[in-house]
C-alpha cells in the first residue's frame, strides 16, 4: 500500500473509491457534510445529500454510505464516513474509523483511494498526527496473514495498492510526516503480527533467535546476541532451562541493543513461549488452541526493534527475550520441582502452567547483572486473571513509579492503545512465600492471580531501578474481528513503545 499526501480538486481526482466526511448534526439527528464532502455534492448535482437523506444516514462514529458517481466526477464510488461529534473523537476513534473506511475500499476492490482529511480532523489533530492515525488505521484494519496460504487463496486476496490523502498546501509536509510515520509504526505492528500468527511448528525459539538475528544485518545502531543453553546454563539461568527441559526445542536467550546516542538505556524484556501446553499442568484441549500467541511479549520486542533504525529515538534501548516452549515431555519441571534463577533466588515450581513468569525471572536477572537501566519494561501474556479484570483489549499496568506509569499510560493514550493501572498490593506477598524455597511461582489462592504474577516478576527487578510490568494477555491475541484488529495477533504495545521512547 503506498501512500502520498497531495492538493488537488477533490472533484477532479481519480480513483476507486473517494472518502470525505460528515460530522454529526447539531440536532443529533442527520448529517453535516464537511467543506470537501459539500464540494462534492455539488459536483454531483446533490446526489450525495440526496440519497445520503433518502437512506436516513446518520453520521455517527464509524457509519458507511456508499455512492456510485455514475461518472459525474472522475471518483468512481463514494464513501461518505461518518464522524459523530468530532471534539469528542480519540486517536483510537480515528484508526477505528479508518479502518473501517479501508475494509469497505477493499470489499469493492478499489485499488486507488482518496480521502479528503476534514478541516474538523486538522484543527482536534493537527495534519501530522491527524494523518499517521489515518495511515495506521488503513493498514492494520485491512491486514491479512496469508503466508501460509495457497497461491490460489493469495490471488483472491484484494489489495488497496494507492492511497492519496488530499490536505492543504500549508499542511502538506506535516501531512507527509504524518503518514511516514503511521507507515513504519504500522509495519513494525504487522511484523509483530506475523511472528504471533505463525504456527508454532515454525515460530520455535530458534527461529525467533534468526529473526533477531536477520533485524540487525546492515544496521550500525543495532546489535544481537543469542545465547545457547550452554551459556545459559554458565550463567546460572535455571529457571527458563527448567522450563524448557520438557521441549525437544532448544531454548534460547536473545539481546537485543539499540544505540541511539541519548544518556538513558531503556530495558524491554519479552516473554516468548512459542507454544504453551502447559507442561505436566497440562492446559485443556480448547484453551491449548491458541498457545502459540504466548510469545506475544518477544513478538512486541522484535517489532519495535524493527525499526529504532528508521524512528531514532534518542535513548539506548535493550531488548531480552527469553524463547522457549513448554512441554510435557519426559524431562520436564514437576510440580514441586525447585529452580535457581540467574540473581540467586530460588523457585518452587508448583504449577508448571505458570511459566512464563519463570523464564522472566531469568530475563529481569540478567537485565540486572548486566545492564545499568535507567527503566525496565516488561511485556507478557502472563495471567487469565488480568483478562477477568480488563477484557480482551485492555493490557494490565503494574508499577510503582508513578512518573513511569503517567507516561506509559499517555504513550498509550496518544497511539490509540489502552492500559489500566492495577495494585502492586504488597500485603500479597506473604502467598508466595515457599516452605522450600525463596518463592513459589504461584499464590495457591483462587483471588489476585494478576496482581501475585506482578508481585512474582517483582523478586527479580534489580534494586532501585524503575519497573513496569504490562499484563498483555488480554489485548495480545484478538479471538473475533475487532475495530483495528483482524483475528489473530494484535501485535499489541509495539504502538506504545515506540511512541514511549521517541518522547
Amino acid at each position: 500500500m503506498k501512500f502520498q499526501a497531495k492538493q488537488t480538486d477533490v472533484t477532479k481526482l481519480e480513483s476507486g473509491l473517494l472518502a470525505v466526511f460528515a460530522s454529526q448534526a447539531k440536532d443529533k439527528d442527520g448529517f453535516t457534510l464537511s467543506e470537501e464532502a459539500k464540494k462534492v455534492d455539488s459536483a454531483l448535482g446533490g446526489m450525495l445529500t440526496e440519497v445520503a437523506t433518502a437512506e436516513e444516514f446518520e453520521s455517527k462514529e464509524g457509519n458507511l454510505l456508499l455512492i456510485h458517481s455514475h461518472g459525474k466526477i472522475p471518483a468512481k464510488r463514494l464513501l461518505l464516513v461518518g464522524l459523530g461529534e468530532p471534539s469528542e473523537l480519540t486517536v483510537a476513534d480515528l484508526q477505528a474509523i479508518t479502518a473501517k473506511l479501508g475494509r469497505k475500499a477493499k470489499e469493492v476492490a478499489a485499488k486507488r483511494v482518496a480521502v479528503s482529511l476534514p478541516k474538523e480532523l486538522l484543527d482536534i489533530f493537527g495534519a501530522e498526527r491527524a494523518c499517521q492515525a489515518i495511515v495506521e488505521g488503513l493498514i492494520l484494519g485491512t491486514y491479512t496473514f496469508f503466508k501460509h496460504k495457497s497461491e490460489e487463496s493469495r490471488k483472491k486476496e484484494k489489495h488497496i495498492e494507492d492511497v492519496i490523502v488530499l490536505t492543504t498546501p500549508p499542511r502538506l509536509n506535516a501531512a507527509a510526516a504524518g503518514i511516514s510515520r503511521g507507515q513504519t509504526v504500522s509495519r513494525a505492528v504487522n511484523f509483530a503480527r506475523d511472528l504471533v500468527n505463525g504456527p508454532p511448528s515454525v515460530t520455535t525459539p530458534s527461529y525467533l533467535a534468526e529473526v533477531a538475528k536477520k533485524l540487525v544485518k546492515g544496521q550500525e545502531s543495532v546489535t544481537c546476541e543469542v545465547l545457547t543453553p550452554k551459556e545459559m546454563k554458565a550463567l546460572g539461568m535455571e529457571a527458563i532451562l527448567g522450563i524448557a527441559r520438557g521441549s525437544d526445542e532448544e531454548p534460547r536467550f536473545i539481546i537485543l541493543k539499540y544505540r541511539g546516542g541519548g544518556g538513558k538505556t531503556v530495558c524491554l524484556a519479552g516473554k516468548g513461549i512459542t507454544f504453551d501446553t502447559g507442561g505436566l499442568s497440562l492446559k485443556d484441549s480448547k484453551n491449548m488452541e491458541t498457545m502459540k500467541h504466548d510469545m506475544a511479549g518477544a513478538a512486541t520486542i522484535l517489532g519495535v526493534f524493527s525499526v529504532l533504525p528508521v524512528l531514532k529515538p534518542k535513548v539506548n534501548v535493550v531488548g531480552l527475550i527469553a524463547a522457549t516452549e513448554n512441554m510435557p515431555g519426559s524431562k520436564a519441571v514437576k510440580p514441586g520441582d525447585v529452580v535457581t534463577a540467574m540473581n540467586g533466588k530460588t523457585i518452587e515450581i508448583l504449577n508448571t502452567d505458570a511459566e512464563g513468569r519463570v523464564v522472566l525471572a531469568d530475563a529481569l536477572s540478567y537485565a540486572g547483572a548486566k545492564f545499568k537501566a535507567d527503566v525496565i519494561v516488561d511485556l507478557a501474556t502472563l495471567t487469565g486473571a488480568c483478562m477477568v479484570a480488563l477484557g480482551e483489549e485492555i493490557a494490565g499496568l503494574f508499577t510503582e513509579d508513578y512518573e513511569l506509569a503517567t507516561h506509559l499510560k499517555h504513550a498509550a493514550e496518544s497511539s490509540g492503545e489502552r492500559i489500566w493501572a492495577m495494585p502492586l498490593a504488597k500485603e500479597y506477598k506473604e502467598l508466595l512465600k515457599s516452605d522450600v524455597a525463596d518463592v513459589k511461582n504461584i499464590s495457591g489462592s483462587k483471588y489476585g492471580g494478576a496482581i501475585n504474577g506482578a508481585l512474582f516478576l517483582a523478586e527479580f527487578v534489580p534494586e532501585g531501578v524503575p519497573w513496569a510490568h504490562l499484563d498483555i494477555a488480554g489485548p495480545a491475541f484478538a479471538e473475533k474481528d475487532a475495530s483495528l484488529t483482524p483475528k489473530g495477533g494484535t501485535g499489541f504495545g509495539v504502538r506504545m513503545i515506540l511512541q514511549w521512547l521517541l518522547k
